[in-house]
């Protein structure tokens, strides 16, 4: 794969920008932060869209709703262009991806887009679901990243070899064999118990049978005795049918005499109602007689209120003139302190351009200090009667609410006395009301007294029905012992019977189990002795294989970036084994550039030992390092020239703030932000 150009639309720093890759060695340059390390996010965004984790808002550009990537490549001859769109809503989420293949431009769902890209790099389909690891240590790591797989724990370590190298299937073999083998042998346990008890079964069974045949016989009797608790159980029921029915009357006496005694409690407390409401009118009208009213003295009233009311207008109409008196003088004494500080920096007239003196600047300076000291006097002197009006409006505020409380005292005195006839003719009507209610009270007490006598002559009938009841109870309970003896017994029937059913396919069972327990150690015996040492011996041939290899290649890479006073290797975890002098050298011991050299050696090694075990994926030709210097020394920045040239790759790209790698590549990029806003700088190489 050769990466031939990409376009960017509102991605981070980029507001619109067109970068053109030609092949060989090429150099991303510019200061820190200048927009470098996007190309290399929007390359990766383009070819695998958003890894899991990844936020569409970190590509997105701050304030914009849209945002695309297009990329170019070429492979095998192929021209191939992928382009992926983001968009901002509640948060920012992938939008529409368009693949362009032979000149035709189709639009893919996202997952569709992955897996025909991986298709196309003829990655191993097993990758899809692995993010995009393969791409990462094949052609673009971060160097932070490549770092942290060299200090995290050995078996982190060799998961994610066996990820990268696509040989973690023999871990999972191996580990769904134990899981296998424990259910096996759980399986196996369960089956031993389960036949233990055979021989007992069917003896259990032959019993079962016999006892069936006694409880048909017992069944039977037992049948008899309930038909004859039935019919004395029916007998009772017809009596006490009769002696309900004169029950029945005798309630509806006593509910007919409970609903008089309920109205006569109601008229009851309708007349002490009455009587309540009695003395409060004759209360109310006695206050009423203590009442006067003079309608002259309400007219004084009100005609002193309106007197009082044209005044405040008068004084408000004062009070708003003095305001804007205020404020026109005050105005006037800011123009008149402006015009003087004016002056007292006037040199030249604007008018006529001559020169102004001194002593006619200071004539014009006291002839405004004089007319600004008037104006403030006047000021104060307004400022005086707005307050002397501001206190006269309140008092006749105050005389204003208290007239009109007095006004409203009188008129609600009128009121009441207006309101006595209303209060004489409800007493009228109350004496009627207390006549009539005494006349009903008297009539339900007399229908009271009539009901209970007849209710009482049917009470004798209470004590007869109770007696029947217990009767038919007693009948009842000895007809459902009976039910239940009959029921038990037949539902031990059938329980028996079923139990003897169930027995004949239980021994049936147990005996294919016997057989199946048998098969299930033969498979045993086989995931133990030969199939779980066979998975691990491939697996750790593989790895010892890849690891020989790796270790080669990571050694002379280190080589090359470093003094031959130290000697690496990996162990047996693809651990970073460091020496000098036949001593070990702890990593997080070595300086910044040595940890960096390091990283880098083991970044290249991986990338040949996975290129050259799957020598069929598309992207062997194209080597991306971010930074790969951060730390080096001068001495090590200048062995980069030989690392650059024992990369034998067609497209090499490099993203780099050190001007001394410049001159070590074919091609330079130089790329440049001002204002928040990264582009290429054209004409310069």
């Amino acid at each position: 794969m050769i990466i031939k150009k990409i376009k960017l639309k509102n991605i981070r720093s980029y507001e619109e920008e067109e970068v053109e890759f030609p092949t060989g060695s090429v150099v991303l340059a510019g200061d820190i932060g200048s927009g470098k390390t996007t190309i290399l996010l929007a390359i990766e965004f383009a070819l695998f869209g958003l890894q899991p984790g990844q936020r569409g808002s970190s590509l997105l550009r701050h304030g914009k709703e849209e945002g695309s990537v297009l990329l170019e490549i070429e492979i095998d001859g192929k021209k191939i262009e992928i382009e992926r769109t983001l968009k901002r809503g509640k948060s920012v989420n992938q939008g529409e991806t368009y693949l362009t293949i032979d000149g035709e431009r189709k639009e893919r769902a996202v997952s569709e887009s992955k897996n025909l890209i991986l298709g196309i790099l003829n990655y191993p389909k097993e990758f899809a679901k692995k993010t995009n690891l393969l791409y990462k240590f094949t052609v673009y790591t971060p160097q932070e990243e490549m770092k942290q797989i060299i200090l995290e724990s050995s078996d982190s370590r060799l998961d994610t070899l066996r990820h990268i190298f696509g040989i973690d299937k023999y871990k999972r073999v191996v580990e769904n064999s134990e899981v296998f083998f424990k259910n096996l042998r759980e399986r196996i346990r369960e089956h031993d118990g389960q036949v233990k008890d055979l021989e007992e079964l069917k003896k259990n069974r032959e019993f079962k049978e016999e006892n069936a045949k006694n409880l048909r016989k017992i069944l039977e009797t037992e049948r008899q005795e309930l038909a004859e608790r039935v019919e004395e159980k029916n007998n009772i029921e017809k009596d006490i049918e009769k002696i309900r029915g004169i029950i029945e009357e005798k309630k509806k006496y006593e509910q007919e005499a409970e609903k008089s005694r309920i109205m006569a409690m109601g008229k009851r407390e309708m007349l002490a109602r009455l009587k309540r409401e009695k003395l409060i009118i004759q209360k109310q009208m006695e206050e009423v007689d203590k009442l006067k009213f003079e309608q002259t003295e309400l007219e004084i009233i009100l005609s002193s209120k309106k007197q009082l009311e044209r005044r405040s207008e008068d004084g408000n109409k004062e009070y708003m003139e003095l305001v804007g008196a205020v404020n026109s003088m005050s105005m006037k004494v800011k123009d008149n302190e402006k015009m003087k500080t004016q002056i007292s920096s006037l040199h030249f007239c604007p008018t006529c351009l001559q020169q102004v003196g001194e002593d006619y600047k200071q004539n014009l300076v006291n002839k405004f200090d004089e007319e600004m000291t008037k104006g403030k006097k006047q000021v104060l002197e307004l400022e005086s009667r707005k307050k002397n009006i501001l206190e006269i409006l309140a008092g006749i505020k105050k005389n204003i609410l208290e007239i009109e409380k007095k006004a409203e005292e009188i008129k609600f005195a009128k009121i009441r006395l207006e309101a006595i006839k209303e209060k004489q003719e409800r007493m009228s009507e109350i004496g009627k009301q207390e006549n009539i209610t005494e006349q009903d009270i008297s009539l339900l007490e007399q229908q009271i007294l009539s009901l209970k006598e007849s209710a009482a002559e049917l009470k004798k009938y209470d004590q007869v029905f109770d007696f029947k009841n217990k009767e038919l109870e007693d009948a009842r309970r000895k007809e459902n012992e009976r039910a239940i003896r009959v029921a038990g017994t037949a539902k031990e029937i059938e329980l028996t019977l079923i139990n003897i059913e169930e027995m004949k396919i239980k021994i049936e069972e147990k005996q294919k189990i016997k057989a199946r327990i048998i098969y299930l150690r033969e498979i045993e015996d086989w995931v133990v002795s030969h199939f779980v040492p066979l998975m691990r011996f491939t697996e750790r041939n593989i790895m010892l294989k890849l690891r020989d290899e790796f270790s080669k290649l990571f050694n002379e890479w280190f080589n090359v970036l470093v003094p031959d006073i130290f000697r690496v290797r990996l162990d047996e975890d693809f651990t970073p084994l460091i020496e000098q002098q036949d001593y070990q050298v702890d990593y997080g011991f070595m300086s910044g550039g040595e940890r960096t050299a390091i990283a880098l050696a083991y970044r290249l090694a991986l990338n040949q030992t996975i290129n050259s075990l799957m020598s069929k994926i598309k992207t062997k030709d194209l080597v991306i390092l971010d930074e790969p210097t951060d730390g080096f020394s001068e001495q090590q920045l200048d062995k980069m020239r030989d690392v650059l040239q024992e990369l034998k790759v067609q497209q090499l790209i490099i993203v780099s703030h050190e001007t001394k790698i410049e001159s070590f590549v074919e091609n330079i990029i130089k790329f440049r932000k001002e204002n928040g806003v990264s582009f290429v700088e054209r004409g310069k190489g």
